[in-house]
């Protein structure tokens, strides 16, 4: 399984984990969409992971299947924070999970760009895992 092309046609929710300032992990899930080098996702200002992200930029993420047969892709990263008061990625990521079926989400969501935040994470280690094989039924 090629993990760049994995990432670019997965539509389920990346898991984003950082280090909280008390020093335990959290887990954010996240929309996100790939360029084939780094991993973008978006969240308002007032979100606790852009809080913990600006104190510690470095983060592993995750992103699965829900359904059998399971396969994936985790790794690490490094978390690079961007005002998008157009909401450039916003627009980009809501085009992606919702596209035109949610249009009072879309324009809720969009009524608040003007806070928020591109992330844009720049991957360091890249691990895959697919199950097809040994879950196939006999």
């Amino acid at each position: 399984m090629d993990a760049m092309t994995f990432l670019r046609e997965q539509h389920s929710p990346i898991r984003l984990a950082v280090i909280d300032k008390d020093g335990f992990p959290i887990v954010c899930s996240l929309w996100f969409m790939s360029d084939g080098h780094k991993i973008f996702c978006a969240s308002h200002a007032s979100a606790k992971i852009i809080r913990v992200l600006r104190n510690n930029p470095h983060c592993a993420f995750e992103v699965s299947v829900n359904e059998p047969p399971y396969k994936g892709v985790r790794g690490k990263a490094l978390a690079t924070l961007e005002k998008d008061n157009k909401g450039y990625v916003l627009e980009q990521l809501i085009n992606r999970y919702i596209g035109d079926s949610r249009p009072r989400l879309k324009s809720w969501l969009m009524s608040r760009c003007a806070d928020e935040y591109a992330i844009h994470l720049s991957i360091k280690t890249l691990t895959t895992w697919d199950f097809s094989e040994r879950m196939q039924s006999s």
